[in-house]
């Protein structure tokens, strides 16, 4: 069982039995795993990014109709099926933040985007692995305020990686 396999399994455990879950008690009691694309070796990416104009502080609203600040870090280009994209790394009060809008969202990916946290490198590079994309908690519950993905990190690619849209089962 890979690294990737036992997270997502880990996942699903936390989602169905765990107080903390982001479920409602009646949505748990449906549940049956989140659903994902196949790992894909491609979409794990080393990147060392550019550093955006003076890194000052960014509002992302919520979906709740708060605001958060964060600083961005970098910006980094990289390839998905021979299209080039580019994304912006943020970094918040809770460590590195890589939130993202890809071509598939509405149908295939949560039409607010998907997180990421990037893992520092040596050398100012960081290690960006899309097949550990994450829905933000306000995809499976209304209750829940999640930062709203900026403009300047949509794609017009589809990042075939990580989890995909979530699906009530009734």
């Amino acid at each position: 069982m890979t690294e990737l396999d036992e997270f997502r399994l880990a996942k699903d455990h936390f989602f169905a039995h765990d107080a903390q879950s982001p479920l409602t008690v009646r949505q748990r009691q449906a549940f049956e795993g989140l659903r994902y694309f196949s790992e894909n070796p491609e979409l794990r990416v080393e990147v060392l990014p550019e550093r955006v104009g003076e890194g000052g502080p960014v509002e992302m609203q919520t979906s709740t109709g708060d605001a958060l600040v964060y600083t961005r870090v970098g910006r980094f280009r990289f390839g998905v099926d021979g299209q080039k994209a580019e994304l912006t790394i943020y970094e918040g009060s809770n460590g590195l933040f890589l939130p993202f809008v890809d071509a598939l969202a509405g149908e295939e990916t949560y039409p607010a985007g998907r997180y990421l946290e990037p893992q520092p490198l040596p050398g100012g590079r960081f290690l960006v692995d899309f097949n550990f994309a994450y829905n933000p908690y306000c995809a499976y519950n209304s209750q829940w305020s999640c930062p709203l993905t900026p403009f300047e990190n949509r794609l017009k690619v589809a990042v075939r990686a990580g989890e995909k849209l979530f699906h009530q089962s009734h």
